[in-house]
């Protein structure tokens, strides 16, 4: 007897199977409710000031995701592509299951609400995946009919899912999709270049759940949550579906709520018993740097015991400081997983899983840590660290195999697989593999399907860099961002976390190289100016050109100083180096100081007047 063969098979038996049970808790600020604005029950919490709960049971979701799916059945949007725009989790997940109930091609995008490159992704994707309907939500309908007929699309119909009056749900019947009919177009963060459409399938969607439970120990007794966004495939895949494909209780955090106020993803931690959570990096850095003293009262994080870490690459010094800080209030070091992953294998690739310690009874081995020679990484080598010679922490991110895909480290020029403690771009191939670029065949045929020298074929070029250690995986960049100066291979994440501890005044910063021939290195680095007016930028600034050439012995020729919020970033938190590069060239940067030397003053195409060169 075979399983199913698509996330609906799935969920249409959690809900014929448990029709009473939670399938989604949907949190928000007590103080913000929206009295009767979700489907199911308004629950509060029980500790005061805390998060309030919206209840939505396995058969709520199941009748909102059929009438949906009768709504644009009649509008034909059987396998055609929709659009979704939604900035409320409620009304994102009913949307996207109800595309799915419908047989159509759900194309998730962040709501272009606020922010200019949120619109430029929104009509890029539009153009890109030939968008047949969007839904949206009653607050963000405007801009978004606004923004489409902009663009010259305003005969694309939109749908307001909160004022829509819906079929009723007893005529929808199961779509005619299998296993290898898409489910998602899941457009990549573009942390690296212009967002792409990958064709992720329902059963690449089944793999790769299977590979999470594997990885993760989680079962339908096990609540999963977290606050990361719908359209990043960390927040889709990981906390919005898994739980659902678990037949468990997700527990979900509007995104903006954790930015505001960090203490609130602890809060529904502690508060609505969520034993699996995660998110990247700066989460974890986030909620160290501005939950306070008075806001741990009442914490209690110990049920928290899988606690994913998914940034390129993971923060040893992050991990530290965030068990430091919660320890007291019951967080183990052990419940951290370093993970790797992206949207071309559907979501997780590789994970590291706590494990006792052999010969040490009830003793339990936290995340892998290496520390290894700077100088080595930039031979793409691995070493031990030299007595008084710069070093790096490298984090595991766990033994690749089963659960998860085949993993090769593969020279990108040669493309001959490469041993032990040879840095290489990562290659992966297995079930949960997407089946490549939508309308990009080019770019599919170049990075999926991919052969080995050594005749080994099927292969995903993911375009990061890895290496093998003692059977571990260990994140140590990518491609497209490796800065090349003098033969050297240095990564512009060490010079950014470098720079960033010249001053408890530094924010996020971004480091890339400039044409025409990319030895030329700029440095782009927030500063918390807040009403101080004796801040001496020209000294700051030089400071870090200091560090630059002590630490990396690189000359950072141009730095520029700017305020927080101008480092771009992606929705899931990847910083944008390549956006950057090009604000820069195309003097778009707006600078509180900045050294800019001849070779690349010469590159900008507006110069500000406050231009000083060296």
């Amino acid at each position: 007897m075979t399983g199913p063969a698509t996330f609906v098979e799935v969920l249409a038996a959690h809900a014929a199977d448990r029709p009473g049970q939670d399938a989604l808790l949907f949190l928000s600020d007590a103080a913000a409710r929206r009295p009767g604005a979700g489907l199911g029950r308004s629950v509060p919490s029980g500790r005061a000031g805390a998060l309030h709960a919206e209840h939505l049971s396995y058969a709520e979701l199941d009748l909102a995701a059929r009438r949906l799916a009768g709504w644009l059945v009649d509008r034909g949007m059987f396998r055609e592509h929709v659009l979704i725009l939604q900035s409320d989790p409620e009304r994102f997940a009913v949307s996207f299951l109800g595309c799915l109930y419908a047989g159509a091609v759900a194309v998730p995008a962040p709501p272009p609400v606020g922010r200019r490159s949120h619109h430029d992704r929104v009509l890029g994707v539009v153009k890109d995946a030939g968008i047949r309907l969007v839904l949206t939500d009653r607050r963000a309908a405007p801009d978004v009919s606004q923004l489409l007929a902009a663009a010259g699309k305003g005969e694309l119909p939109c749908l307001a899912l909160d004022g829509a009056e819906l079929p009723d749900a007893h005529d929808w019947r199961m779509p005619d999709v299998g296993s290898r009919d898409l489910a998602v177009l899941q457009y990549t963060s573009g942390s690296t270049s212009e967002p792409r459409g990958v064709m992720v399938s329902h059963g690449n969607l089944l793999a790769n759940q299977r590979e999470i439970a594997g990885l993760l120990g989680t079962g339908p007794d096990v609540r999963i949550g977290g606050w990361l966004p719908f359209h990043h495939d960390m927040g889709l895949v990981g906390q919005l579906l898994h739980p659902l494909w678990q037949g468990a209780t997700g527990v979900l955090l509007p995104p903006d709520l954790f930015v505001r106020h960090p203490v609130h993803w602890l809060q529904a931690v502690t508060d609505y018993d969520i034993a699996v959570s995660g998110g990247p990096d700066l989460g974890y850095d986030l909620c160290v740097r501005r939950v306070t003293d008075r806001q741990l009262e009442g914490l209690d994080l110990s049920g928290w015991r899988v606690a994913v870490n998914g940034a390129e690459p993971v923060r040893a010094d992050t991990l530290r400081a965030f068990a430091e800080r919660f320890g007291p209030v019951g967080f183990r070091p052990e419940a951290f997983v370093p993970a790797y992953g992206l949207a071309e294998a559907t979501l997780l690739a590789v994970g590291h899983r706590s494990r006792s310690v052999p010969g040490a009874p009830g003793a339990v081995r936290g995340p892998r840590e290496r520390e290894v020679d700077a100088a080595s990484l930039q031979r793409h080598q691995l070493t031990d660290p030299h007595p008084g010679e710069p070093t790096r922490t490298l984090v595991s991110c766990g033994r690749p195999g089963s659960p998860g895909p085949d993993l090769r480290i593969v020279d990108p020029k040669s493309f001959r697989t490469l041993g032990e403690g040879r840095i290489g771009e990562i290659w992966l191939r297995g079930a949960s593999v997407a089946g490549g670029y939508w309308k990009r065949l080019l770019e599919t045929n170049r990075s999926f399907g991919v052969s080995t020298a050594e005749g080994d074929t099927g292969f995903l070029r993911t375009g990061d860099l890895g290496v093998l250690s003692e059977g571990e995986l260990f994140i140590t960049g990518r491609i497209k961002d490796l800065l090349v100066v003098a033969g050297r291979n240095l990564y512009p994440q060490d010079i950014e976390h470098t720079v960033q501890q010249v001053s408890n005044l530094f924010a996020s910063a971004v480091v890339f190289a400039v044409e025409p021939d990319r030895s030329h290195v700029v440095v782009v680095q927030e500063v918390r100016t807040g009403s101080r007016y004796d801040l001496d930028l020209p000294a700051l600034n030089l400071a870090v050109r200091r560090c630059v050439a002590k630490e990396f012995e690189l000359m950072a020729g141009s730095v520029l100083l700017v305020r927080p919020g101008t480092v771009r970033r992606t929705t899931s938190g990847k910083l944008e180096r390549s956006a950057m590069r090009k604000l820069f060239l195309t003097g778009r940067l707006q600078a509180l100081h900045q050294v800019v030397e001849p070779a690349v003053a010469s590159l900008l195409a507006a110069a500000p007047p406050y231009l000083e060169v060296p």
